[in-house]
């Protein structure tokens, strides 16, 4: 216990899933948080928004292990809100030591010259613009804490690997970790390292939905998350579909701890070997 004992940690997306599960782990182990989300709709996403009520449950079960909890609702693509929400975050908190840039979606899976404009764009704007811009609010607060502090970005192993049929995600999530080694190498004078973590499927509701499982399933009218589960598993190269909330949430406090001091520019895999599966000739 007490990874993170005193350290003050700002997470993105984290009304639910993977987000929650960034703001509980961190909290478990001594950190105080502020937390944000959209907690509304996003044009171009069919599956059901994250709430107020969500980013609200957050606090709670961060407040429920003694820490303390700051949150906002901000879009991710609105520079000036998500800056204006942490500087108040960071002025009540006394600090900043860790970010984790978390949030994003999925939208349309479909071939790439297929793809609408406002699929392109949200995806990029969302996935790639929101990271950015939690990374631009962020900085300033990181360097005057110093000397130190922990930058993480939650890529995908599609920023690893060409998925096809998503490849505004795709592009999306390697433009991810590109930031993740050029800010590893700004931010080396200030001995603040930056990490990308990159999962293979994760069972939140970006899978868990009617929408994902058609995707999976086509052969089935209405298939549900655990008839998509064989495809699912197919993708890793152990026979296990996805991995929990909790196994990402175990990598990013190992970057946002002093375990990995010495380790910058990392693109860590949390991803059932995916991104290594031979698929044979």
């Amino acid at each position: 216990m007490g990874r993170v004992e005193g350290k003050v940690a700002f997470i993105t997306g984290a009304a639910r899933g993977q987000g929650r599960a960034h703001a509980v782990r961190l909290a478990q182990e001594g950190a105080d948080v502020v937390v944000t989300d959209l907690a509304g709709p996003v044009e171009t996403v069919g599956y059901t928004p994250a709430t107020p009520a969500d980013l609200a449950e957050t606090v709670k079960e961060v407040e429920a292990l003694g820490r303390r909890a700051v949150s906002f609702t901000a879009d991710v693509r609105d520079h000036e809100a998500l800056a204006a929400g942490l500087d108040a975050g960071v002025a009540e908190l006394g600090g900043l030591d860790v970010v984790v840039a978390n949030a994003g979606i999925i939208n349309a899976v479909r071939p790439s010259w297929e793809l609408d404009e406002a699929d392109w764009r949200e995806m990029i704007d969302i996935n790639l613009g929101g990271v950015w811009h939690t990374t631009k609010a962020a900085v300033p607060h990181l360097i005057e804490r110093g000397p130190g502090g922990s930058i993480v970005l939650i890529s995908s192993t599609a920023g690893l690997r060409g998925i096809p049929g998503i490849a505004h995600y795709n592009a999306a999530k390697h433009g991810v970790l590109g930031l993740a080694r050029t800010l590893a190498n700004e931010l080396a004078p200030y001995r603040i390292r930056v990490n990308s973590v990159h999962p293979t499927n994760v069972r939140t509701v970006m899978i868990d939905n009617p929408s994902s499982a058609r995707i999976y399933r086509p052969d089935l009218e209405s298939p549900t998350f655990e008839d998509s589960l064989p495809a699912l598993a197919k993708i890793n190269m152990w026979d296990v579909p996805y991995v929990d909330v909790e196994d990402v949430a175990n990598a990013v406090l190992f970057l946002a701890c002093e375990e990995s001091r010495y380790v910058p520019g990392a693109a860590l895999p949390v991803d059932l070997g995916m991104s290594q599966k031979y698929s044979g000739a």
